[in-house]
């Protein structure tokens, strides 16, 4: 995989290259890039796919130990990254994690189409049963190493209270190995992915929803129809809010949907692309 050197630090990302409108597919908490492999092979034919890997559990190698991964820190990092690459008119795709709607009024001058996909928004921060027990564990020393052991036991894995309760059928063991291989090994990234869980502001995203009123480029909000961690009824609100926003639900799916319906999540990029511009006037 290709890597940059960011202000945070250096981070992995994929690129496929080619001369299609960019589409930037950011995963969320503890994923990597592996959550989008099957949308990554849909769309690369007739798309330049982009997908970062940020500093939130998942990643390879510490950020540096002054960096600021509050979750508008690590958006911060996503903007630097779109910069650095100069990615111009992305279509900017989120799952899980909020990232991508703390850039909206703040430092979204490149993003031409935004895509919400079954993430923490609103009031929903942290996010469900998953995201209340990370947030709790941080706050106890010790209380997120011990947390973590838990990611080593397939059983515990497929619990709704943990990654069973994001899709609706059970994920592979070897990518749960994948994904928190980084925070089971390493001191430093799971430095970095407490940092994270420890910064919660409560209104974060209620603060976001606010700026997302001023978004005037196309919206999609493309919620998973059997979510139980992220309600659908956050995602009609949040499509409410944006000038341009437009809800669809994909069925056959919970918060990953990446994983669990990506041929109907395609579909809809597609087809929301082919009927946008990016022209925000």
């Amino acid at each position: 995989m290709p890597d940059i050197d960011l202000s945070a630090g250096r981070i992995d990302y994929t690129d496929t290259g080619g001369p299609g409108e960019t589409v930037v597919l950011v995963p969320g908490l503890a994923f990597d890039e592996s959550v989008w492999q099957a949308v990554v092979q849909d769309l690369r034919a007739d798309y330049r796919v982009v997908v970062p890997v940020l500093p939130i559990g998942s990643h390879r190698r510490p950020m540096r130990p002054e960096a600021d991964l509050s979750a508008q820190g690590v958006a911060d990092v996503l903007a630097e990254f779109m910069e650095r690459l100069d990615l111009r008119d992305v279509t900017l795709v989120q799952n899980d994690a909020g990232t991508a709607q703390l850039l909206v009024g703040v430092r979204d001058a490149r993003i031409g189409r935004l895509v919400l996909t079954s993430c923490e928004a609103l009031e929903n921060y942290p996010p469900g049963v998953q995201g209340r027990t990370l947030h709790a564990a941080s706050r106890v020393p010790g209380g997120l190493f011990l947390l973590l052991q838990s990611f080593r036991v397939p059983f515990l894995v497929r619990m709704r209270t943990s990654l069973g309760g994001m899709a609706k059928r059970p994920i592979p063991y070897e990518l749960v190995r994948r994904w928190y291989g980084p925070l089971l090994t390493d001191a430093g990234v799971r430095r970095d992915f407490a940092k994270f869980c420890g910064s919660v502001d409560k209104d974060t995203y209620l603060k976001a929803a606010e700026r997302l009123r001023g978004f005037r480029g196309p919206a999609l909000v493309a919620w998973g129809a059997e979510d139980r961690m992220m309600p659908p009824q956050t995602g009609r609100r949040l499509a409410a809010l944006l000038p341009r926003g437009e809800y669809v639900e994909i069925p056959d799916s919970r918060t990953l949907i990446p994983l669990d319906n990506p041929g109907g999540l395609c579909a809809e990029l597609r087809r929301f692309i082919k009927e946008t511009s990016t022209d925000r006037t």
